[in-house]
């Protein structure tokens, strides 16, 4: 019975090392941001904004402005703002090009693109050597692995959306 209890201790510690390893590549993923925005001179939620919208049109599948204000969680009258300076800017472009024509499609503006590279690129060949280590099986569990927390979190922070804010609440559970 001890080694069963041993071996889910030890499981449990890996997995308290892996969260917190995460925790640690989000922290820094972050901070490469704001040092992006920072590099490009613009505030970090529009540098984010940016991002967004490149990385989804290289994907080929370009963002709404309603699409990027859920993706950055902002209100679509702060989205409209963020836009109205990234445009002004040369840093994005609206284009309607959608037969529907009232659907706004956002792409990068021409040197958006460039910067990015500039700016991303040394990282992403050191993060691609780090990776190119492990052997394509294993690489297909870390994909698999990464999935299911975002599927996990992804799921989480629905629910809460769904939730009263517990700042709404007063101490009795009623709702203001």
């Amino acid at each position: 019975m001890e080694e069963a209890e041993a071996k889910r201790d030890d499981v449990a510690e890996q997995r308290e090392r892996l969260t917190e390893a995460l925790r640690v590549y989000g922290a820094h993923y972050t901070e490469l941001g704001r040092r992006f925005a920072a590099w490009l001179g613009l505030h970090s939620t529009d540098a984010i904004a940016v991002l967004q919208i490149t990385a989804a049109e290289e994907r080929g599948t370009p963002l709404s402005p309603a699409r990027l204000s859920e993706r950055i969680s902002l209100s679509t009258g702060a989205t409209t703002a963020l836009l109205n300076r990234l445009e002004a800017a040369g840093h994005i472009t609206r284009a309607r090009e959608h037969a529907d024509r009232r659907i706004v499609t956002l792409r990068g503006g021409g040197h958006i693109q460039e910067r990015a590279e500039e700016f991303f690129d040394p990282v992403a060949h050191r993060l691609d050597a780090a990776m190119s280590n492990y052997p394509p099986e294993l690489l297909d569990q870390f994909e698999a692995f990464m999935a299911d927390l975002n599927t996990t979190l992804d799921t989480h922070l629905r629910e809460q959306d769904s939730e009263v804010p517990r700042s709404l609440n007063t101490p009795d559970g009623r709702t203001h």
